[in-house]
């Protein structure tokens, strides 16, 4: 049976203008990092995408070697969209990045202009897309000109290729070159990606100024450290947790310390006072204060987007809670 989107997918869901662009994106987007490769369930892939969509998330941010393999959670959204969501693409937000590590040989990673044309290339291709949304630099190259990775995400525009361009994983000075050469080229930079959580914030040591000073929103991924942040690790580590497998990249035994166990059982007391889960109050401390566009979630079954989604319901913080959190996550 065909697709049909829910006709209420716009009542709830809240939008924010994209630094001082035109673009609104929801203040919840859906990556694709984990969950939509090629060893997934393609059924429980599309029926989260989906679900996205119904409940007004209009973002599916994803990178070149997102699976795994790479490339295949490209592939996946691009099945999605011939299938289900072909008519709807221009309700959509589609956002690919490139700069780590997807092919071999000296062209296959970094910034190089090389590079970035060429992974743009088949990021469409596995999509089915003409253009995508944004397109990202994913991470700073020390190696090459910013002029040249800059001019590359600016020339992917003039071509047509995409709509917007971003970077992720920069730094403050780096940040602000980019910017500056960006705005020189006619491009203006719409959007950066961070890390940023309760219990990652370097964001907030001078790069949110740049973004402000310079117009430019963001978008943060791991606003829930990857799951400690939630009600997972409210006992200590579940045996079937990611911190428990010993090859975890994302999140290791090591990290998940009695100091912290306590902490995010003093902050889930706030949240429950708050009415909120554990999560929902991450997501909302996140995008605190307006000064991050839209939080990036992760997910593995549709129950968790639903519940991630119902943070909208309560994005304020009264100053004593704030000052509660704050306490907690100095002491």
């Amino acid at each position: 049976m065909k697709y049909i989107a829910s006709n209420n997918r716009y009542t709830e869901m809240k939008y924010n203008y994209c630094g001082r662009s035109g673009l609104k994106l929801p203040v919840i987007s859906l990556g694709l990092w984990h969950n939509f490769g090629g060893v997934d369930t393609y059924e429980n892939a599309k029926s989260m995408l989906l679900s996205a969509f119904d409940l007004g998330i209009t973002h599916f941010d994803l990178a070149n070697n997102y699976g795994p393999p790479p490339g295949s959670a490209e592939e996946t959204l691009g099945q999605v969209l011939k299938a289900d969501l072909s008519n709807y693409r221009d309700e959509l937000i589609i956002s690919t990045k490139a700069g780590y590590g997807m092919w071999e040989g000296p062209y296959g990673e970094w910034g190089s202009k090389k590079y970035l044309i060429s992974s743009l290339d088949q990021s469409l291709k596995r999509l089915g897309l003409d253009y995508v949304d944004i397109y990202y630099s994913h991470r700073f190259d020390p190696d090459t000109p910013l002029e040249e990775t800059m001019g590359a995400l600016d020339q992917v525009v003039r071509q047509g290729k995409a709509l917007y361009v971003g970077i992720s994983n920069y730094g403050a000075e780096e940040t602000k070159e980019a910017i500056r050469i960006l705005n020189e080229l006619g491009t203006p930079l719409l959007i950066h990606q961070p890390n940023y959580s309760m219990f990652n914030r370097w964001i907030e040591d001078g790069l949110q100024d740049v973004l402000d000073e310079g117009g430019v929103g963001s978008i943060a991924f791991g606003p829930l450290a990857q799951g400690m942040l939630t009600n997972r690790y409210l006992g200590g580590i579940p045996s079937d947790s990611r911190a428990a497998k010993e090859e975890s990249i994302f999140l290791n035994k090591g990290d998940v310390t009695e100091e912290k166990i306590n902490k995010v059982q003093q902050l889930n007391e706030i949240a429950s006072n708050r009415g909120q889960s554990l999560a929902q109050m991450s997501l909302a401390w996140v995008l605190r204060g307006g000064r991050v566009t839209t939080a990036l979630i992760g997910a593995s079954k549709v129950s968790q987007i639903e519940e991630n989604v119902k943070t909208i319901n309560n994005l304020e913080f009264s100053h004593e809670e704030l000052e509660k959190i704050e306490n907690i996550l100095k002491g």
